[in-house]
């Protein structure tokens, strides 16, 4: 499925054209393992790379529900399904090729179930031990190995 075309609601900010934009990434974790969804080719950003779940902060919510909507839209998992949240330390991080700072607002899931509902934005998804997701580069996320490496030293 194609990218459908970025339609803000009413207070949200449209960063498609904006230089510096902030972003959530979600960490889901259950059983010592961690998610990670291989993004969709037919995504506008980074197609085609393994990634945690993540989307802008685009509008007044707080960190915390925008990880449950977040968690929601792409996983299906209710908040039920999430025992915490955890933040970690934002990063900045410069990409040249788009011409975009990110500042990057980490975030840990623990969620009670292994099972999930992909959406459009990811074509697959995996269970990784921590210890292996570096191996993944230089299909992984830009920086996602640092976001990770916060909740899992």
């Amino acid at each position: 499925m194609a990218e459908p075309k970025f339609i803000s609601k009413p207070g949200q900010v449209d960063y498609t054209n904006i230089r510096y934009a902030p972003a959530l990434n979600v960490v889901v974790t259950f059983k010592g393992k961690v998610l990670l969804v291989k993004r969709s080719a037919d995504l506008r950003l980074y197609p085609n790379v393994w990634a945690s779940i993540a989307g802008f902060l685009d509008d007044n919510q707080s960190i915390e529900q925008k990880a449950y909507e977040e968690l929601h839209e792409e996983l299906g998992l209710t908040k039920h399904e999430v025992i915490s949240l955890q933040r970690g330390s934002p990063l900045l991080r410069e990409d040249e090729t788009l011409d975009k700072t990110w500042l990057i607002v980490p975030v840990l899931a623990r969620v009670t179930t292994g099972h999930f509902q992909l959406d459009w934005e990811a074509s697959q998804a995996q269970w990784f031990d921590p210890d292996d997701i570096a191996k993944l580069k230089p299909m992984l996320l830009p920086e996602l190995d640092k976001v990770i490496g916060q909740f899992f030293p």
